[in-house]
């Protein structure tokens, strides 16, 4: 690959997005104070579980979190990425009724943090089983199946793809990222997966850089979001480590707001993930956050994610996808992803580079259209 071409870029989105979540995945749901007693210190790498006992510790969850697993993020990515080869042409919400939701429920693959070749049904996890509730047992309206569901980040941390096939073009992106969306998501939860596909596709221009992307972000998002983005990107401004921001709580106090889940984080306040104009998920100002005190370098905007706890897996993948995007795949450390494929038992490569080259043929196709639609809209001028 060409340092900076489509394959390059895309390579260092998916396969960095990848590795950002595996390494955030035993981190995920915990304080910052939790992780440093846990792990004795920040989290830099492949840890093991949290807790030791992990089949039994949490039964609703009963995951392998840890030694270098890709979570749920990962596999409902590779999930979408092959309905995009299904289908070979952009995607819209019928697509994840008739196209991915069959493979949710119907094919095996080797799932890691269950330690087994299953449906992905059973791992993932219960505002992703909406969508085969709602689309296959419930016969809903694509484009308005997720009407109901959580309001969380379930979207938006698997639609990095959507940017790689409209890279260079953000505002394209938000609209099938929307689209597509409509089907699992509603209100703030939806509009991150546009926003965070948007900001993939900015990420891919060749000449990026974290200023573009989040300018991006912040011209595409409405209601909570754009306002959570911007509170989170000026904070993000003022703190020149990622430590320094986890240790002072400057990126919480700036989301706080605009969050609705609890500072304890698997309390459930009243409002938690529930439809509004005011709110905003948490990981995808989050993941801009970071990506804006590391300047853009991959490790650092993880090491953020991974080490602020929560959704930190969530939060870690998208950075990791940002980050990746815009340095390409060399940013992503070598030894870290060769460690995830064996840990994981996954090709992290093929996605990428599948994705890629199917990129360049939607993309040929959709210049046809566009210059047939120009000619006879030159047509109708002359008459």
């Amino acid at each position: 690959m060409t340092t900076g071409s489509l394959h390059d870029k895309a390579a260092g989105c998916l396969v960095g997005s990848a590795v950002g979540d595996a390494l955030g995945g035993p981190t995920e749901g915990l304080a910052p104070a939790q992780i440093r007693q846990r792990w004795d210190g920040w989290v830099r790498g492949i840890v093991p579980p949290y807790h030791d006992d992990w089949r039994t510790a949490r039964p609703i969850a009963p995951y392998h979190k840890g030694d270098g697993h890709i979570t749920d993020d990962t596999l409902m990515t590779h999930l979408l990425v092959q309905v995009y080869l299904d289908k070979g042409d952009h995607l819209d919400a019928y697509d994840i009724a008739e196209r991915l939701v069959p493979r949710l429920i119907g094919d095996k693959v080797w799932v890691p943090e269950l330690e087994t070749e299953t449906l992905l049904l059973h791992r993932v996890f219960l505002a992703e089983k909406y969508l085969a509730l709602r689309l296959h047992w419930g016969h809903a309206d694509p484009r308005e199946a997720g009407v109901g569901n959580a309001v969380n980040c379930g979207a938006a941390m698997y639609v990095a793809p959507v940017g790689v096939i409209n890279a260079a073009d953000p505002d394209a992106a938000y609209a099938e990222a929307i689209e597509i969306a409509g089907a699992h998501q509603s209100s703030y939860g939806r509009e991150a997966a546009g926003v965070f596909a948007a900001a993939v596709a900015a990420a891919m221009v060749p000449d990026a850089t974290v200023d573009s992307v989040v300018g991006t972000a912040l011209r595409l998002a409405k209601d909570g979001t754009r306002v959570a983005i911007e509170a989170v990107a000026e904070a993000a401004s003022r703190v020149d480590h990622w430590t320094e921001a986890i240790e002072s709580g400057v990126l919480r106090a700036a989301v706080r707001p605009y969050d609705t889940v609890a500072d304890t984080y698997r309390d459930q306040g009243l409002g938690a993930r529930r439809p509004s104009r005011l709110h905003s998920i948490e990981e995808l100002p989050l993941a801009l956050g970071f990506l804006v005190i590391a300047g853009g370098e991959w490790e650092r905007t993880v090491h953020g994610g991974v080490n602020y706890g929560r959704d930190a897996d969530s939060i870690a993948s998208m950075g990791g996808a940002l980050a990746g995007a815009l340095g390409g795949r060399k940013v992503v450390p070598d030894a870290l992803v060769e460690a995830v494929i064996r840990a994981s038992r996954t090709d992290l490569e093929a996605p990428a580079a599948d994705l890629a080259t199917l990129a360049v043929r939607i993309r040929k196709a959709d210049a046809d259209r566009r210059a047939r639609a120009e000619r006879d809209f030159g047509r109708l001028l002359e008459g």
